[in-house]
């Protein structure tokens, strides 16, 4: 069994923001690949997490829209906004959060990864913007 790691890191530049991981996550296996097993892509972050969807401006638009919509930043209702820890009033991070993935696994076959016709793979930023995110890459399998 072969089983290596990788960091990436990016930086992200809105409150809300998705970036399309696909490539540099296809660069990653393209150093290690594998004939059969999986690769997993991490978030190592409590307000930005990892998903498989769909890259297409406008759903891209509608998907930044029900987030917000979903837990409006700024609500003074939020306890955890009233003394923030690290001082960044985030507590709708969290709550969407509750909703998400740290981490998408994707298997491989044949030396391929297993995506559909239209997945991309997105890191989903909820606290931004930020100067540095980790994201981790483990592919473990056959050669």
């Amino acid at each position: 069994m072969h089983v290596v790691c990788e960091q990436l890191s990016l930086h992200t530049h809105a409150p809300i923001e998705l970036i399309d991981l696909s490539e540099q996550v296809r660069q990653v296996f393209a150093r290690h690949p594998v004939r059969q097993g999986w690769l997993t892509v991490t978030s190592a972050h409590t307000t930005a997490f990892v998903a498989l969807n769909e890259r297409e401006p406008k759903l891209q638009q509608d998907m930044l829209d029900f987030l917000t919509r979903l837990a409006p930043p700024g609500q003074t209702s939020y306890r955890h906004d009233i003394d923030p820890i690290d001082g960044r009033p985030n507590t709708h991070a969290h709550l969407i959060g509750l909703f998400m993935n740290a981490s998408e696994t994707i298997l491989i076959e044949d030396g391929r990864l297993l995506l559909g016709d239209w997945q991309s793979i997105f890191f989903i930023e909820l606290d931004g913007p930020r100067p540095q995110r980790q994201i981790r890459v483990q592919i473990a399998g056959l050669i």
